[in-house]
């Protein structure tokens, strides 16, 4: 049987690059070279190269993050070259990373979502505004991107302009909303139709954090993520049935992860992931493991869910 070639494209230009590149490594680790004649591209320097080569990829695999990579640019850019990858396309790509407009699709399908307000700048009217519209305490994050970065939680008003201004580090609006307390978990969805749900993770950062940010993320040992989380079974399955609706609301395809905070009455959605990290450490390989499913069968099947939607002629 012919090997697929396969486009590994990874990097790029976003804060998030070297989750990317080390995901991209575990990627590559496991898959099969029996099956895949692999060659690496990175999206912050080999574009022209993706394009030159285009006729002899079979398949691109994204294990990218954040701008130009997950936002549907990318994306786009492989659907005019004819490229088949996995996970999303352009208006889902799009819509998930903007934090906003998947705040807006959330509501129109009936989840919940905490308030928000977005801001592009600095200055006393803004602070005031945040305050009244938004109260302390507050979590203030760009409102494109992941990975926690340039995320704070703000208590006090004399800490506003500061997290704004460590936002709008990381990119050129922000995003606020309250800060709802309560156990965070996550929830990953696959397939094409149907689309189902991964078992659900709880995640508890360690006690130095204040939230699941970027060092509780990636340092191995830093966060308990307990999976299958010890929630009830109806419990369990409203997240996951949550996780499925914000994955059609935001026209998902392939897989996606979407991340919620459990209230004491209430499931409120936070965000979702369309191109889910891949590091040793990452969420959705931990899900799919407790399901049964090895790493190295968790990138076949993603790469199959959509050679089911497109067939290769090889």
């Amino acid at each position: 049987m012919k090997k697929l070639n396969l486009a590994l494209i990874t990097g790029g230009s976003s804060n998030e690059r070297e989750v990317a590149l080390a995901g991209a490594a575990a990627v590559e680790a496991v898959l099969d070279p029996e099956v895949y004649s692999i060659n690496r591209y990175d999206a912050a320097t080999d574009i022209a190269r993706i394009v030159q080569d285009k006729e002899k990829i079979d398949f691109a695999f994204l294990v990218v993050h954040g701008e130009n990579g997950e936002d549907g640019r990318l994306q786009g850019l492989l659907d005019l070259l004819h490229i088949p990858y996995q996970g999303s396309g352009v208006l889902g790509s799009a819509m998930a990373c903007n934090k906003p407009a998947a705040k807006q699709a959330f509501v129109c399908s009936g989840l919940t979502t905490p308030s928000w307000m977005t801001f592009d700048g600095f200055s006393p009217e803004i602070e005031a505004e945040l305050i009244r519209k938004i109260g302390l305490p507050m979590v203030i994050k760009p409102a494109h991107g992941g990975s926690s970065l340039g995320m704070s939680i703000v208590h006090n008003k004399e800490d506003i302009q500061k997290a704004c201004e460590l936002c709008l580090s990381c990119g050129s609006s922000g995003i606020a909303e309250p800060c709802i307390r309560g156990r965070e978990v996550t929830c990953a969805v696959w397939g094409n139709d149907p689309v189902e749900a991964l078992p659900v993770i709880e995640i508890r950062p360690g006690r130095e954090f204040q939230f699941f940010d970027y060092t509780a993320k990636y340092t191995p040992g830093a966060t308990e993520e307990i999976c299958p989380a010890p929630i009830s079974e109806a419990l369990t399955r409203k997240v996951q049935e949550a996780a499925i609706l914000a994955h059609k609301s935001l026209y998902c395809e392939g897989y996606s992860r979407s991340d919620f905070i459990l209230g004491d009455e209430e499931l409120f959605i936070l965000e979702t992931n369309t191109l889910p990290g891949m590091t040793k450490t990452s969420l959705l390989p931990l899900a799919a493991k407790t399901a049964g499913i090895s790493f190295a069968k968790l990138i076949d099947e993603l790469i199959r869910l959509r050679l089911k939607k497109s067939p290769l002629q090889l």
